[in-house]
């Protein structure tokens, strides 16, 4: 593994930071077959706890503005192996396609469902927010062969809060964003402690995707938005 790895790199920003983390039922994480990882969302800390967790690179789908500030885009994407989303107008499509070829060669593919809301409201340990549903329709409709859905929850223990910086700062670099044009500071959570619960994978099937090609897309999406979010408020109820 190069000195350079994203999980080396994971694994350095938490001992720099002196975080203590917790491992819960990695008995759980696949071992065959390529991983979709979905997790809740509160901390800059969140993608490198989550490699360093599970002790593999993950490629984790990002805010557009990330890909847009220097330096961090260097950290995020240089470094942390991570993809910013495009401008709203190829978003979607453009999540999809990166995502189902990473996917394809068995690399790790990370999402926050929760999307940015929770990064730029202060928020508590123990809740999630609701999930937006695009990483079941990448599951669903992405073309690749034993594809696990890992849930993994977040549980700080203890952690600082303080404010980083103004959000309307970022409109700068994604005047889009309707979250970065409210005036307020950006929270940032720094994990002291924290616990890493994983949680049971989600296996898609053929029986799955017949379903979603179907009548019943509507219905397999939301069974496996449930499934994830109910899964990780579990876990964060024994960790937190």
């Amino acid at each position: 593994m190069s000195l350079n790895s994203p999980t080396l790199i994971s694994q350095a920003l938490l001992a720099g930071l002196s975080t203590q983390m917790f491992r819960y039922y990695e008995d759980r994480i696949p071992r065959d077959g390529s991983v979709l990882v979905v997790s809740n969302h509160r901390s800059f800390m969140d993608a490198p706890i989550l490699m360093a967790a599970l002790s593999n690179p993950i490629r984790f789908a990002c805010h557009h503005y990330m890909g847009q500030v220097p330096i961090m885009r260097e950290i995020v994407t240089g470094q942390l192996g991570c993809f910013p989303l495009e401008e709203p107008q190829n978003r979607q499509q453009s999540f999809f396609v990166q995502s189902q070829t990473l996917l394809q060669s068995r690399q790790m593919v990370g999402v926050f469902p929760e999307g940015t809301e929770p990064m730029v409201k202060f928020t508590v340990p123990n809740t999630v927010g609701e999930f937006q549903r695009g990483f079941a329709h990448l599951a669903l409709r992405a073309d690749v062969q034993d594809l696990a859905i890992l849930p993994v929850a977040i549980a700080s223990i203890e952690e600082v809060n303080t404010s980083g910086f103004p959000l309307r700062l970022l409109s700068l670099f994604d005047p889009s964003e309707p979250l970065f044009k409210q005036s307020g500071w950006h929270p940032l959570v720094v994990y002291r402690r924290v616990a890493v619960l994983i949680g049971r994978p989600y296996w898609i099937t053929p029986q799955h995707q017949k379903r979603y090609h179907g009548k019943q897309a509507r219905t397999v999406v939301a069974e496996l938005t449930e499934y994830c979010h109910n899964e990780i408020s579990d876990l964060l109820s024994q960790g937190c």
